[in-house]
């Protein structure tokens, strides 16, 4: 980067400034178009020029990053994910055959870094539902001149949808690791990045119409009284509108958080159960905050084997879904990451998103905290602003929306008073946690399936479950990354089919949005497949269901979308610390 050294290994050999070892820094030139440029992957004298870097030698070269300063007390910089050489994107496909998607940016110009400010002013974002007249006014006006733009102007929103397309489809490789792409879903890149997406997106906005006050507004969907599409993206004659969206799902009809659109239910039954599966995903699975934000994922390390974040996996998709058109082969637009920015909906979505961050920090700030780890904070990401120049960005300065110049209208937050209880009649004996036959791991979910689990202890203390807490894990899930799944996880219920969504035996969901990636045919056997991970907080569950005294207990899997399609390695319960 231009403002860190940045020290390659000794057996490294120094190509060209767009080598790994500065991977930053870009000629100048104006900006330009152009379909896809070819990679240019650094070459090492330990490997004769194949261009592939082993991961031992990047490290060594980031260990220089210590050198010039950038550590923190009691830690070392370890290998943050850095932000993509644009100019060196491709065209991602999910099969060989497959039409490549062209979300590949303009060519850049100089690359400026973000220098952090104070606000001489807090906008307040308000919530979709409760817009003013003067305010749909505005945003549907900022829209149309943001679609009026050139679509080579890289704040058009053409551009705009590329800019998720691109992090989210393995546009780009990670820097110095060219047979690794980079992804910002199902990790703890997840939040940070949507929220800067959000920021230069609104930024864009309000110079399109000469407002430094203008305020993008959120999607409260996790409130009833935002829990129908808002209106200002149901009017046929607004910008805002977008065809290939879920025509069904117009006002007045209750979206769905547990992916069963299709089933009717009274309105305040759904609600009920919207209301019980954000605490779930809030507050039961969103800790220790590793749990909240997404699994590690730092320079060198595969996109696969990652685990997203308890939001990311539900509500965040579930909403995703509930949009997109099921007429369209992957749920386009909003069914699919590919495309999902196409739809002006996204955008609002992902504000509510942002805002349940800053929810979750104040729901218990002595426990619900920014990850302090350095390869979090110090990854980074390029965005264009809204003066079509691009700016680097670091996660460590987007950790407080106030200090971006925003904050959120304040609106109640009913679900915090639907705690999950036990949906079951009475709790199974041990007899009936005893499966007869046992199924052999791994296996493929082409229907439900039960296995008992053993716990490694039993009967802890309060202090215990303060200090740890009990996990299921779901090694080994491999699924088609092309298609729409889901599979619930239900813990000590001998009938999955009585249990209530909201109810505490449903530990959780395992959820794929269709997306389109590379995956560099590692699987040449199994195209388009990805393996993930699950985990799953049981020790509120086990209180509620009277089973924290047992030995083992009985786990089922339900597919329910993608019978067939998803496949499990093995079943393990862990104690986890903060």
């Amino acid at each position: 980067m231009s403002s860190i050294p940045f020290h390659c290994s000794p057996n490294m050999q120094l190509l060209s400034t767009r080598s790994f070892c500065n991977p930053l820094s870009f000629p100048t030139s104006k900006i330009t178009t152009r379909k896809h440029s070819t990679r240019v992957s650094p070459v090492c004298a330990n490997n004769k020029g194949s261009g592939n870097v082993d991961r031992r030698e990047m490290l060594l070269g980031l260990g220089g990053l210590s050198a010039s300063g950038l550590v923190y007390p009691n830690k070392t910089i370890g290998a943050p994910i850095q932000a993509p050489n644009i100019n060196q994107c491709s065209l991602p496909t999910t099969q060989p055959n497959d039409v490549p998607l062209d979300c590949c940016p303009p060519v850049l110009s100089d690359v400026v870094d973000f220098v952090p400010k104070t606000p001489t002013r807090i906008r307040v974002r308000p919530a979709a539902h409760n817009m003013t007249k003067e305010q749909i006014e505005k945003y549907e006006e900022a829209t149309r001149l943001m679609k009026a733009l050139p679509d080579d102007d890289p704040r058009s929103f053409i551009q705009q949808s590329n800019v998720h397309c691109a992090y989210c489809d393995a546009a780009y490789d990670q820097v110095g690791f060219p047979d690794l792409e980079l992804q910002i879903h199902n990790n703890w890149l997840f939040f940070p990045f949507h929220r800067w997406q959000m920021y230069f997106y609104e930024q864009i906005l309000g110079k399109l119409i000469g407002d430094k006050d203008f305020e993008m507004p959120f999607w409260n969907w996790d409130h009833p009284n935002g829990m129908t599409m808002p209106a200002i993206f149901a009017n046929k004659n607004s910008p805002l509108f977008h065809q290939k969206r879920d025509q069904r799902h117009v006002p007045p009809v209750i979206l769905d958080l547990n992916f069963e659109a299709d089933t009717e239910f009274p309105d305040q039954e759904r609600i009920d159960k919207n209301l019980t599966i954000m605490y779930k995903y809030m507050v039961t699975n969103a800790y220790p905050p590793i749990k909240f934000f997404g699994s590690k994922y730092v320079a060198g390390d595969d996109s696969e084997n990652t685990e997203a974040g308890s939001v990311e996996m539900v509500p965040h998709s579930a909403i995703h879904n509930w949009v997109g058109d099921p007429d369209q082969p992957q749920q386009e637009d909003m069914g699919a990451l590919y495309s999902s920015g196409n739809d002006p909906a996204f955008y609002c979505h992902h504000t509510n998103v942002d805002r349940l961050w800053d929810v979750w920090m104040k729901l218990d700030p002595k426990r619900n905290k920014n990850l302090t780890d350095p390869d979090w904070l110090e990854s980074s990401f390029l965005f264009y602003n809204e003066d079509a120049v691009p700016v680097r960005v670091k996660t460590k300065d987007c950790l407080e929306a106030s200090l971006l110049g925003y904050r959120y209208e304040n609106v109640d937050i009913p679900w915090m008073a639907t705690k999950p209880t036990s949906g079951a009649p009475s709790p199974l004996s041990p007899k009936q946690r005893r499966v007869i036959n046992e199924p052999k791991f791994p296996v493929t979910l082409k229907t439900a399936i039960s296995t008992t689990v053993k716990r490694p202890r039993k009967g802890r203390s309060k202090k215990e479950k303060e200090d740890e807490k009990e996990v299921l894990v779901l090694e080994g899930i491999e699924y088609d990354c092309g298609m729409f799944l889901t599979m619930d996880v239900y813990v000590n219920t001998a009938d999955p089919d009585t249990i209530k969504p909201g109810s505490s035996e449903l530990a959780g969901s395992f959820v794929n949005l269709p997306h389109k990636h590379k995956h560099r045919n590692r699987n040449k056997k199994k195209p388009g497949i990805m393996t993930s991970r699950l985990s799953l907080n049981i020790s509120d569950l086990l209180d509620e269901t009277n089973a924290d005294d047992d030995d083992d207990i009985l786990v089922t899997l339900v597919p329910r979308n993608g019978k067939g399609a998803i496949s499990v390695k093995s079943l393990s319960v862990k104690f986890v610390r903060d």
